[in-house]
């Protein structure tokens, strides 16, 4: 996994502090680089960060940049690992909350999840595909399948149960940076599919229905706790039928 492309951004993550190995000494730290870069990204999203940006936010040149670290990969793979919440702070604190239940500190750790995102939107973009990951994003997977241990499931199983999860939280937060600023992402669709509805109704009965139970009793922007307590109910069920078999 640390060969080719990997190799530089897993030793920066994991590896002893980086001191450059020609020119004068500096003060520049992996945690001031990540630092200025989680702050351009925060602004401007992940496409603004680049080597010339971060190094301009640090008052030196590209150049001296790249004695730290090889390229933009690198300096992603550290801010993702800045951003992300240290799973020993609020996470942890959540968990012990949580009780013993493994549905229910699955659902601490899921909405724990999405207050990360949403506190970094671009995180969702800087931690798909294969990757280097850092110890906090690790730490995180670790939490979540520690959360199913003694279910009976398989290893391979408890790693599809949490990816299933974190799917769901991940097209939520989308979702909700799609829609920013314009209300629930549930509200803003709704809204669209009103006009529809209200020219064209006689042609989607299910879909009027829908919408005018939703105007008499409520019910939105709930798609989170509704899917994911459905995606629960279905790993219950699988630990069920384990348990029986």
């Amino acid at each position: 996994m640390a060969d080719g492309q990997w190799a530089a951004a897993v030793r920066l993550l994991w590896g002893p502090p980086v001191t450059p190995a020609r020119g004068p000494r500096r003060g520049l730290t992996l945690e001031q680089i990540a630092s200025a870069g989680v702050g351009i990204a925060d602004g401007e999203g992940l496409g603004g960060v680049s080597m010339q940006r971060v190094a301009g936010e640090l008052g030196v040149t590209k150049m001296a940049l790249y004695r730290y670290v090889p390229g933009k990969a690198e300096v992603v793979a550290l801010m993702a690992e800045a951003a992300m919440p240290n799973p020993a702070g609020a996470l942890d604190a959540a968990l012990a909350g949580a009780g013993d239940g493994w549905r229910e500190r699955l659902g601490v750790w899921a909405r724990e999840l999405l207050a990360g995102f949403r506190a970094h939107p671009w995180l969702l973009d800087a931690t798909v595909g294969a990757r280097a990951m850092g110890p906090r994003e690790v730490g995180w997977l670790e939490r979540a399948l520690a959360a199913l241990e003694g279910c009976g499931l398989t290893g391979a199983e408890a790693m599809d149960a949490v990816v299933l999860v974190a799917g769901h939280v991940r097209g939520i937060a989308e979702q909700e940076r799609a829609t920013a600023g314009a209300g629930g992402p549930d509200e803003e669709l709704g809204a669209v599919l009103a006009e529809v509805v209200g020219t064209r109704g006689e042609e989607y009965p299910a879909l009027a229905g829908a919408l005018a139970s939703v105007a008499a009793h409520g019910g939105q922007d709930q798609a989170l706790e509704f899917g994911l307590e459905r995606i629960l109910d279905g790993i219950g069920l699988f630990v069920q039928r384990r348990a029986t078999s």
